[in-house]
């Protein structure tokens, strides 16, 4: 589908994601569950689009993955994306004619040990050999859905898996993993978005797009460019594409709304206050026995954020860190 600038409703603080999109939502390559932040405790220096949803999802779901950093090992669900982003990096590594399903396919084994071989969960994750059948039938179908969408041997993509960080004149730093970057000869930026999940249902394209709205930002403030294009690819069954061309309004108005984000995760920090909020999402989240929405009892915040006195000056010291661009 093709959504137009006026169709799409602005994302407000209190945004949730898609239930049935929970797991693209979980895999943000490489930010993970509070990883860059330092040990439990240590102030949060930076916001990714993840953690982002996580805040407007729940503010406690953010504490738990940010500040007391309690574990989530992979799922099957969460280790097919990864596996389908895998593949679909190294395949623009071939020559462009070579880029076939029947290529991609055969990635799929390789890059499984490659990736198991760096992460020990991921290893222990499917030992059964009925088991590791279907999970790579399940990908594969991904992969499926994505060459019904495009035809990835007349591509030359700028960049893959790019990690970008830019800070804001607020001092706010926003940083994450843009699966693809294509551009034209005239410059014109496009952002590709790999999602295996299913198509989001109308109410929550918005919520969908925010990501896609939070790379934009990051770029425009990183080359001065606004992107022509936002493109989500959805993978899963015949596969679908949400597309958005995003411009300066647009753009200020994700500014202002991180700026407003950010600004509530503070006062979070400085009080110790993260409330629960209970919703659709609640039967998929890791750490429900935990909630007080559910009967659970809260972990003491961790020393080093009680130290700060919540984290207000840390947050001041760490977020004025010019921005850097790996690689």
């Amino acid at each position: 589908m093709s959504v137009g600038c006026p169709t799409v409703a602005p994302v407000d603080l209190e945004s949730t994601v898609d239930p049935e999109n929970v797991v693209d939502v979980a895999i943000d390559h490489g930010d993970g569950a509070g990883a860059g932040f330092g040990v439990a405790g240590d102030p949060p220096s930076a916001l990714s689009p993840s953690r982002a949803a996580d805040f407007m999802t729940c503010p406690l779901l953010y504490r738990f993955r940010v500040i007391d950093r309690i574990p989530e090992p992979p799922t099957t669900a969460t280790a097919r994306g990864t596996l389908v982003h895998a593949v679909l990096e190294r395949l623009f590594d071939l020559p462009a004619a070579g880029r076939t399903p029947a290529a991609a396919a055969e990635l799929l084994a390789p890059e499984w040990s490659r990736l198991c071989a760096g992460d020990e969960l991921l290893a222990a994750l499917i030992t059964d050999d009925e088991e590791r059948t279907r999970f790579v039938a399940d990908a594969a179908a991904a992969l499926t859905g994505y060459f019904k969408l495009e035809d990835p041997r007349r591509l030359e993509p700028a960049e893959r898996e790019w990690y970008v960080e830019a800070e804001l004149s607020s001092g706010l730093r926003l940083r994450g993993y843009v699966d693809r970057v294509d551009a034209t000869p005239a410059g014109d930026l496009r952002i590709v978005d790999y999602k295996t999940g299913r198509v989001p249902l109308e109410a929550y394209e918005s919520s969908a797009l925010f990501q896609m709205k939070f790379y934009a930002l990051v770029i425009w403030r990183l080359r001065g460019v606004i992107p022509r294009l936002l493109q989500l690819m959805y993978l899963s069954g015949d596969g679908e594409v949400l597309r958005y061309s995003p411009d300066e309004a647009d753009l200020l108005a994700t500014e202002r709304k991180l700026n407003a984000l950010w600004a509530a995760i503070s006062r979070a920090r400085e009080t110790g206050d993260f409330r629960p909020r209970p919703g659709k999402l609640c039967d998929w989240c890791r750490h429900k026995a935990l909630c007080p929405a559910f009967g659970g009892t809260l972990p003491p915040m961790p020393a080093r954020a009680a130290a700060t006195g919540g984290g207000g000056r840390g947050m001041d010291t760490v977020v004025t860190a010019s921005p850097s661009l790996p690689g």
